[in-house]
């Protein structure tokens, strides 16, 4: 069950309402990096954790928490949305807020929702879910929350940035805050799991004896110059501790793929569908090709 009490987690206030910033704080809601993907998130990933309870207890909590965030910035766009101009006919030369109408204003605030945010980005895309990340194994799910948690961070700080508004800078901060809080509980949460010796490679529940263990370690390089950019990833011992980094050029290892020819009721050209005739097409193409070069 969730309960709600009807406050703000946090004081929302704007002194110069700006509708051009109420259309960038949508990226914050809906956009990739927005308050809907993680409560989404954190959320699935609860309903899905098997093991100690406590994780599943951490994830749900942080979710309900990314619900009260989607909330109060639902609340700043609303309140950055006041006085703007319902019509075309309102004038716009004289006035800041009406010209706001043909310099960027996003017309479903206008058309959809009556001057309220929506679960879409500042572009107005419906957030979709598809970067909603629960694999049901706690360790992968920790270290997609520490990204997750650093984008949204990133756009808080490129939001608080654009504006001059006190109360937007003020929220804001509280929001960079806790995305502060978020990385450092996501990773203390891996280090409370036994950290990247016991939890690397994800899934560690797969024996590493049946990989092709030559390559676990390699870091291929695809320079055509042959060239490697060395670092912590090319030398010296695996972040697991069970093995050494190494850096080899990438070659193929594989020849030409060759696929059976099209089956004839499969709405392909006749001369793909034999061997002759596809080895035919294939040089008619090829000619084709070197005539255009």
């Amino acid at each position: 069950m969730f309960y709600t009490d009807g406050k703000l987690q946090y004081p929302v206030r704007v002194e110069r309402p700006n509708p051009h910033f109420a259309r960038a704080l949508q990226q914050a809601i809906g956009g990739v990096e927005g308050e809907i993907r993680v409560a989404l998130q954190y959320m699935f990933q609860a309903f899905g954790a098997r093991g100690p309870a406590k994780y599943r207890d951490m994830l749900l909590n942080t979710a309900t928490e990314e619900l009260g965030h989607i909330e109060m910035l639902s609340t700043a766009v609303a309140l950055n949305l006041e006085g703007a101009p319902l019509s075309f006919q309102e004038e716009v030369s004289a006035d800041a807020m009406g010209g706001a109408v043909l310099n960027g204003l996003d017309m479903r605030h206008i058309l959809s929702t009556g001057l309220a945010a929506l679960p879409s980005d500042a572009n107005g895309v419906p957030f979709d879910a598809s970067h909603v990340y629960a694999s049901g194994n706690l360790a992968a799910d920790m270290y997609a929350n520490v990204t997750a948690e650093s984008s949204g961070r990133v756009l808080a700080v490129r939001l608080f940035n654009m504006t001059d508004d006190p109360g937007m800078k003020d929220m804001l901060s509280f929001l960079i805050a806790r995305d502060t809080m978020h990385q450092q509980q996501w990773l203390a949460a891996i280090e409370d799991m036994g950290g990247a010796v016991e939890n690397l490679p994800i899934p560690n529940s797969f024996a590493q004896s049946q990989e092709a263990g030559e390559y676990s370690y390699a870091y291929f390089g695809h320079m055509v110059d042959g060239t490697i950019p060395e670092g912590r990833w090319s030398a010296g011992p695996s972040m697991d501790g069970r093995g050494e980094f190494s850096a080899m050029k990438s070659e193929p290892m594989g020849g030409k793929p060759s696929l059976a020819p099209a089956r004839p009721d499969g709405g392909a050209q006749a001369a793909q569908s034999s061997k002759s005739g596809a080895t035919g097409l294939l040089g008619q193409v090829e000619g084709a090709i070197e005539r255009n070069l």
